[in-house]
């Protein structure tokens, strides 16, 4: 190929090169440069030293490979693309297949973490066009009844020996409903974490938490504290505690937050649980961390005078434990399911893994930027 030298300046000093590979920061800025660089010296096709052009195009390369998914943003992808063509037309088409497959890759990394979530998409998007299709197009009581209905139908498969099995032995085979019902809890949460931060304005990002609010809040009223703490978990997250938020937004968050608190062994939420009449769908977290201990602190036998005997005292604790559960699934909710509700959760199977929610939180908020000032 015959053409000048491109990006010298990262030539002559192979360390920078480095620096730009392995760079914590968001790098596009730079590759963009690089790019533009080389674009520039095979658009000029200038005579020059031809193995300096070709370690420049091979850096593009492994840069373009090293990039996160996220920073791959729409103007780089058609420099990127130029760069491709003009590469075929150079007759570099070992080069040009090896950057086309490295940004298609790189696009595909991208609309698996931000782009194939179909539940984030409006409905009208999917060809429902006469249904409403975000968040805020829903009241905050119909999506806690939802909410509560799906956790409901989970909750009441559980069987208590399931329960009872798993403070002894976490198989996940052997205590499947149990299982279900975990996931499903962590499948609200990480959803919860993807609508918040999927959104591009920050007045966007804090009308749906301020959303979930609202949705807690009448989640309390069902006495669905399962739901209300996979969306609290979600909220307290800390992709989305990094942000910044009002001040008004904060505080509200540590409202309700107060009670879960882990202080003087969850006083609030142990008291709230007992006032609280059925249905009632309790967080299933404490009851198996109660288990445990009472599991762990207690031998199944004693020794007497009278040789080995079972450790009643034990078994009384763990049927107390039970037994308050199992009075909770014996009374149902007489809620009526509502299809566009449930269509827009699609399960909550559509959701950013905790990666990519670190690196859009990252994007929104670099790593070490000063907080702004809170309203």
């Amino acid at each position: 190929m015959s053409s000048a030298s491109c990006s010298a300046d990262i030539l002559k000093h192979p360390r920078d090169a480095s620096v730009l590979l392995a760079g914590s920061e968001p790098r596009s800025g730079s590759v963009m440069s690089l790019t533009s660089n080389t674009y520039r010296t095979l658009r000029e096709g200038g005579a020059g030293d031809p193995t300096a052009a070709g370690n420049s195009i091979q850096l593009l390369v492994r840069v373009v490979a090293g990039l996160s998914s996220v920073e791959l943003e729409s103007d780089l992808l058609l420099m990127l693309f130029d760069l491709v063509f003009c590469l075929l037309i150079g007759g570099e088409l070992g080069m040009a297949r090896l950057l086309h497959a490295n940004i298609l890759s790189k696009m595909e990394e991208r609309w698996k973490l931000i782009g194939s979530p179909q539940s984030l998409r409006p409905l009208a998007a999917k060809g429902v066009a006469a249904r409403p299709g975000t968040l805020l197009d829903f009241r905050s009581q119909d999506l806690a009844e939802q909410l509560t209905l799906l956790d409901s139908d989970l909750f009441c498969k559980i069987q208590l020996p399931e329960v009872l099995l798993w403070s002894k032995e976490q198989n996940e085979e052997r205590s499947p409903h149990l299982t279900e019902f975990t996931q499903h809890f962590n499948n609200v949460s990480f959803w919860v974490r993807s609508v918040v931060i999927l959104q591009d304005k920050a007045q966007d990002r804090e009308k749906h938490l301020l959303k979930f609010l609202k949705v807690m809040k009448h989640l309390r009223k069902l006495n669905n504290f399962n739901s209300y703490l996979s969306i609290l978990s979600a909220l307290d997250s800390a992709p989305l505690r990094r942000l910044d938020w009002q001040r008004s937004t904060a505080e509200s968050l540590e409202d309700v937050s107060s009670l879960i608190d882990s202080s003087s062994s969850f006083r609030a939420y142990r008291a709230a649980l007992a006032e609280a009449e059925p249905p009632c769908i309790p967080y299933l977290g404490l009851i198996l961390q109660d288990l445990t201990f009472v599991h762990l602190g207690n031998p199944d036998t004693l020794t007497t005078s009278q040789g080995s005997q079972v450790n009643f005292s034990k078994c009384w604790q763990q049927f107390n434990i039970l037994d308050t559960l199992r009075s909770f699934q014996r009374e149902r909710y007489s809620l009526a399911r509502d299809d566009d509700i449930m269509s827009f959760f699609n399960d909550f199977s559509d959701h950013l893994a905790e990666e990519a929610l670190w690196e859009l939180s990252l994007r929104i908020r670099p790593r070490n930027a000063p907080r702004a000032n809170q309203r």
